[in-house]
């Protein structure tokens, strides 16, 4: 049995199919909630963890490219400082932009 047409069009072993863990982090140090919104998770708010310091933190799972994300801070959007860069979402909303090689 031929499992070459059940593989991935890149290949097994390909970077399009690995994950890396990518931490994120926000300084809201008044801030009562903080969400970590991006299109690797459909823009559906996943809250972050509060740490010391008035920093929050999440660690995700994403593959290989380029992904946008913003953060919410009690709600209001917010762009990530320590980002790759900016860009415009496809509702013409501000984003950061982080690259998982």
């Amino acid at each position: 049995m031929n499992n070459a047409a059940t593989l991935p069009r890149e290949g097994l072993y390909s970077a399009h199919n690995s994950f890396k863990a990518i931490s994120f982090y926000c300084f809201a140090p008044t801030a009562k909630a903080v969400q970590l919104v991006g299109g690797f998770n459909h823009w559906c708010p996943t809250p972050m963890e509060q740490r010391d310091g008035g920093w929050w933190f999440i660690q995700v799972w994403l593959p290989h490219g380029h992904h946008q994300y913003r953060f919410l801070v009690d709600g209001s959007p917010t762009l990530d400082l320590h980002a790759l860069g900016s860009v415009w979402d496809e509702h013409g909303n501000p984003a950061s932009l982080v690259a998982v090689s």
